[in-house]
């Protein structure tokens, strides 16, 4: 990895990718969602601030641990500009993602589970099946093909009937 100088406090986008082992144009990608910032020279170059490194690396590790972008932005708006990220700010923030990554962890290992009974039935009913329909949301109301003829005996009806009459059986049947 090649050093750069401590009395050199800008670095340009190609030193800042060598350092951070992030592509130029992730680098790129960053500076467009607000992660990190630039300024540019006279000649129009992008120059970060030393610091921008140590703010890579925490985008990077937030990423691989699947925290959002939007989520990551959010996070470090909270820290003061022109500062690197510290252990104790990652320790506070990871904290606070702790809760949503466990639910994720929990989902996908529902999914886990039941993925082999999901490819052993076929079915990917809307009734049983937790791929597509993952809280069950229309169980209560039948299978899944109940609802597509439930769609087209009303979708029918409203040829038959009056506007009137199709706009309140819609709104009976849940369609609208």
């Amino acid at each position: 990895m090649p050093q750069i100088p401590e009395k050199i406090h800008e670095l340009t986008v190609g030193q800042l990718a060598a350092r951070s082992g992030a592509a130029v144009s992730a680098l790129h990608f960053y500076e467009t969602k607000g992660l990190i910032s630039s300024r540019r020279t006279a000649g129009n170059q992008r120059r970060y601030h030393r610091d921008t490194l140590r703010r890579v690396a925490f985008v990077r590790a937030a990423q691989r641990v699947g925290i959002p972008l939007a989520t990551i932005r959010e996070a470090l708006a909270e820290l003061p500009e022109e500062r690197t990220p510290t252990r104790e700010d990652w320790a506070r923030l990871s904290a606070a993602w702790r809760a949503e990554l466990d639910e994720r962890i929990k989902q996908l290992n529902r999914l886990r589970d039941h993925l082999t009974d999901c490819i052993g039935c076929g079915c990917l009913s809307l009734a049983t099946c937790v791929l597509s329909n993952p809280d069950d949301a229309f169980g209560e109301r039948g299978s899944g093909s109940r609802l597509l003829v439930e769609k087209r005996a009303v979708e029918k009806r409203a040829v038959e009937q009056g506007p009137g009459e199709r706009l309140e059986e819609e709104k009976a049947a849940g369609c609208c």
